[in-house]
């Protein structure tokens, strides 16, 4: 979902839950809705810490990402 509609809809759901109190499958959404903001948020931090040049004492350049990779074997 896009980040605009997801906010949206997250905060409609609060404010819905003001009102009265949710419904199962309201507060199932609200907790999903969450959860894939969160992870939405996780990835785009995650790609601009990947995207980050350090440059070293000595000259040389490290990229963030790459760097992290070699430590975990992660790709």
């Amino acid at each position: 979902m896009e980040t605009d509609k997801l906010i949206s809809r997250i905060n409609e759901l609060y404010h819905l839950s003001k009102e009265r109190e949710l419904t199962d499958e309201e507060a199932l959404e609200q907790k999903n809705l969450r959860m894939e903001y969160v992870a939405n948020i996780r990835a785009n931090l995650k790609s601009q810490l990947d995207n980050i040049d350090i440059k070293e004492a000595d000259g040389t350049i490290t990229n963030l990402g790459m760097l992290h990779k070699s430590k975990t074997g992660k790709e």
